[in-house]
């Protein structure tokens, strides 16, 4: 199977094409260096020319701050670059995937969402994945959308690594305690990506790993699987104050994942420790 994911330079799709790789598949990972999906005429061509099965579109402008001040590159990438992406998979017959985030839902309440629940984005970075996901479902068919939050891979930088860091200097941190949501592992995304388009079983997902933490719950974690001795202050959201809004409840519900015949992504804590030992590997 022919599959084109865009997004390489990044945590998932780097993992997505080192997995479809290992699987056998024949992966062509593509970064703005050598795909520009902000330029139809060039999308088009590639895409044409390629003839993959499946494109699995893991590009994105994901600095949510600055996405309330750069709102033309924003819209450009996230909207525009997914249109034109659709378009072409529309026009060779691929199977989609986009991959969206916990960002087009408001955070509101405590209740895990479901695919079902409307999305009401909040910030502008929201606001352009929910259009991207409305264009996706105007344009195709044969769709999947997949929703993730809280992002962890080796290529990249995320929160794990940035913990890490700062526990190297630092023995106390105050981090945000009132935001609730799931860690996804890249790795065991890419496997879930790659099983889904296999088959036709078509539509919205969520698919983070299983569970869920605050953001400090999460460093406490992280600091233990690291053996690091370092003190974690669980503060609000309004004691740190950013330039976007950050939904208070990230939970999604992955109940349709299993009822669609998938196989869940791992307890959240199981992958943070695979992951941790993935760093430890790199180091060594």
């Amino acid at each position: 199977m022919k599959v084109l994911v865009t997004g390489y330079s990044g945590q998932l799709g780097f993992d997505v094409v080192k997995e479809g790789n290992y699987r056998g598949l024949e992966m062509y990972g593509t970064s703005s260096c050598d795909l520009d999906i902000t330029d139809k005429e060039c999308v088009s061509k590639y895409v044409t020319e390629l003839k993959p099965e499946a494109i699995i579109h893991c590009a994105a402008y994901t600095a949510v701050d600055k996405a309330e001040d750069d709102k033309e590159r924003c819209y450009d990438v996230n909207v525009n670059g997914t249109r034109f992406l659709a378009e072409a998979a529309k026009e060779i017959g691929a199977k989609f995937v986009y991959i969206s985030t916990d960002y087009v839902l408001d955070g509101q309440g405590n209740d895990p969402f479901k695919e079902t629940d409307s999305p009401n984005p909040i910030g502008y970075y929201g606001l352009t994945k929910f259009e991207g996901e409305k264009i996706v479902q105007s344009l195709l068919e044969n769709y999947f959308i997949v929703r993730i939050s809280w992002v962890f891979g080796a290529n990249g930088n995320n929160f794990i690594k940035t913990m890490l860091k700062l526990s190297e200097s630092r023995d106390e941190l105050n981090v945000v305690g009132d935001q609730f949501g799931s860690p996804t592992y890249t790795y065991d995304l890419s496997c879930l990506l790659l099983d889904m388009i296999q088959t036709n079983r078509f539509g919205i997902y969520h698919a983070s790993n299983d569970g869920f933490c605050s953001w400090a719950e999460f460093a406490r974690e992280i600091f233990k699987y690291a053996n690091k001795r370092v003190k974690v202050n669980s503060i609000t959201t309004e004691e740190y104050p950013t330039r976007a809004v950050r939904p208070k409840n990230s939970r999604m519900s992955k109940q349709k994942l299993i009822d669609s015949g998938f196989v869940a992504l791992p307890k959240w804590e199981d992958a943070l420790n695979r992951y941790i030992e993935e760093l430890n590997q790199e180091v060594n």
